[in-house]
């Protein structure tokens, strides 16, 4: 399928029919299906016991290009109208349409070799219906992600939504790429998730 926008879509509703049939379930994504993560929770907040993002696709609302030295990024096109997903989700207060959120650019980068955020203007729209959810925002070392991951947990967090936002080198485990689970320290890092989950998920 070429129509992501439409994916996502049916995998929000997809993911909450599951959910109303099975029960309370913890959300685990990676990469392109990390909007699934956000958009099911926000069709059902109270069946979604935990999400675990690992390096969730993209930074929001652009894509970015790498462009080498020695600006290194650059916006590339608009892949996220809602921020972090493709589709609708449930802002307070209301958005109707993805042109009702307006974006800016930070003027500065957080640190070296990172991309500059875009982030809501003005006073933030919240997601009420990710708030009180535990959430793990996941990056390793050396993947793609590493430069703009941040940018989806300054989001988030803007946005109202607490949450952890863990390198994997901060935890002391290195070398990753954006395919850590066909590492060969793989059992490392799911040891890593293992214990959040039964730190934060209750």
């Amino acid at each position: 399928m070429t129509d992501v926008a439409a994916l996502e879509g049916m995998m929000r509703e997809a993911g909450a029919v599951l959910l109303d049939r099975i029960g309370p379930a913890i959300l685990l994504t990676h990469s392109q299906g990390g909007p699934f993560g956000w958009t099911i929770a926000d069709a059902r907040p109270k069946l979604a016991r935990g999400i675990l993002a690992i390096e969730p696709n993209g930074a929001p609302v652009y894509e970015v290009n790498f462009t080498g030295a020695p600006d290194w990024f650059e916006d590339d096109v608009v892949t996220r109208p809602w921020g972090i997903t493709r589709g609708p989700l449930a802002f307070a207060p209301a958005a109707k349409n993805a042109s009702d959120l307006k974006f800016e650019r930070q003027e500065t980068a957080d640190g070296p070799g990172l991309t500059r955020c875009w982030l809501q203007a003005g006073p933030a729209r919240q997601l009420p219906n990710l708030k009180g959810i535990p959430i793990l925002i996941l990056t390793a070392e050396a993947s793609y992600h590493a430069p703009y991951d941040h940018c989806t947990s300054q989001f988030l967090r803007q946005a109202g939504v607490e949450h952890d936002f863990v390198r994997l080198a901060d935890v002391g485990i290195h070398g990753n790429g954006h395919m850590m689970m066909l590492e060969k320290n793989n059992l490392e890092i799911a040891r890593f998730l293992r214990e959040w989950v039964e730190t934060r998920i209750k």
